[in-house]
């Protein structure tokens, strides 16, 4: 009798212990995004699942050191740190925080914890708040080169390009007061009435690097998320300064960015993978695959870095594909640029979608000295 009683006591004490860690996760039961987001005001980072859930990494994170199995992780307070600390450990943790939540099937509406929420039920905002730089690639998809153009002359147009790509061509666009995430209205300028559209495929920066080869770039990106280069084609109107790239992409909420990221380890390669859409109050306007681009991601990535040292939280935009304003003036599909009361929907498949719509900005206010960029139909030279 003694025997069976210390059996059913190891048995029950081997059934009460915490489940036992053999070894790091080394591979996510389920892919994720990651997100910034709010709720009741505050903001917060989470993991998006199955594109319909939220899930608070700290409460997440504190749930799993319930188990002692799991050594105590402090996690980062915002994307920037998220983004800094993934190679060093933390996406093992984040790993694990998933695989806990699958195993544990909490992830069915019955048995969701109070740390997961639905995405429809939070604030998406921008994921990084904001990124020390964004840089874009400027007339690198041979469709943009050639806007319009029948598809002899496309070819044509291509077939020249390939000969003699040169090197990559980048502009700096702002960050805060530009960036605004999923959800936000893009506001055109008063008196500004020239605004296009570009979506771009945009790559995070993941880890510090200075002269990147191409084919190492992949090894320093964390992962990919929507962009969108709104641009003003108003231009300045003097004669001898008509190219001025902080007019035309510097304007506020004119980098539309997210909805989240994806890392890169849960998307594949883009330059085989890239399929991204741009409709405007429902019509596709623009369509690109990544056999579109004159110089790939890699390469952007090696010229970047050749001028700068890229810093994680840094995005690099792809440039855009053909369907702009101007071809729309050309093939019929659109007449005219962005104009309040529009609605843009920026696709790429296996990222997500940015939703927004177009708004008129307030009024100029009258005390202004006469320094202001001035209304597009005021000046001299379009």
């Amino acid at each position: 009798m003694r025997l069976t009683i210390t059996a059913i006591a190891a048995s029950l004490l081997l059934t009460l212990a915490p489940i036992q860690v053999s070894a790091q996760a080394t591979q996510s039961f389920e892919p994720f995004h990651v997100a910034t987001y709010s709720v009741n005001g505050v903001q917060a980072i989470g993991l998006v699942l199955r594109e319909e859930l939220m899930v608070e990494i700290e409460a997440a994170n504190d749930n799993l050191q319930q188990n002692p199995a799991y050594p105590e992780m402090a996690m980062p307070e915002d994307m920037l740190g998220l983004i800094g600390l993934y190679e060093y450990g933390l996406k093992t943790r984040l790993y694990e925080i998933v695989n806990h939540l699958v195993e544990d099937a909490v992830l069915t509406a019955s048995n969701r914890p109070s740390f997961i929420h639905n995405v429809a039920d939070v604030d998406l905002q921008a994921p990084i708040q904001y990124p020390g730089k964004i840089m874009n690639a400027a007339g690198n998809f041979y469709t943009h080169i050639c806007e319009g153009c029948s598809e002899e002359e496309l070819a044509e147009s291509s077939r020249e390009r390939r000969e003699n790509r040169g090197v990559p061509y980048l502009f700096l666009k702002p960050s805060r007061g530009a960036v605004i995430g999923t959800g936000e209205d893009i506001v055109i300028p008063a008196g500004r009435n020239r605004t296009d559209w570009e979506i771009e495929f945009g790559t995070v920066v993941g880890r510090t690097g200075k002269y990147i080869a191409a084919e190492n770039a992949q090894d320093f990106v964390f992962g990919y998320m929507v962009t969108i280069d709104i641009s003003d084609r108003g231009g300045r109107g003097e004669e001898n300064r008509r190219s001025d790239w902080f007019v035309g992409k510097g304007h506020d909420t004119f980098a539309p960015q997210g909805p989240w990221i994806t890392p890169k380890e849960f998307y594949g390669d883009p330059m085989e993978q890239l399929h991204q859409q741009l409709s405007i109050n429902g019509v596709l306007v623009q369509e690109a695959r990544a056999g579109d681009m004159i110089f790939n991601i890699w390469e952007l990535m090696e010229y970047a870095s050749s001028l700068i040292t890229l810093f994680p939280g840094d995005v690099l935009n792809s440039g855009t594909t053909g369907g702009t304003a101007l071809a729309g003036f050309d093939t019929g599909v659109r007449s005219g640029f962005l104009e309040p009361g529009e609605s843009i929907e920026a696709t790429i498949d296996g990222i997500g979608t940015l939703r927004h719509d177009v708004v008129a900005g307030e009024e100029l206010p009258d005390n202004l000295s006469g320094a202001q960029l001035p209304p597009v139909q005021s000046l001299r030279i379009n």
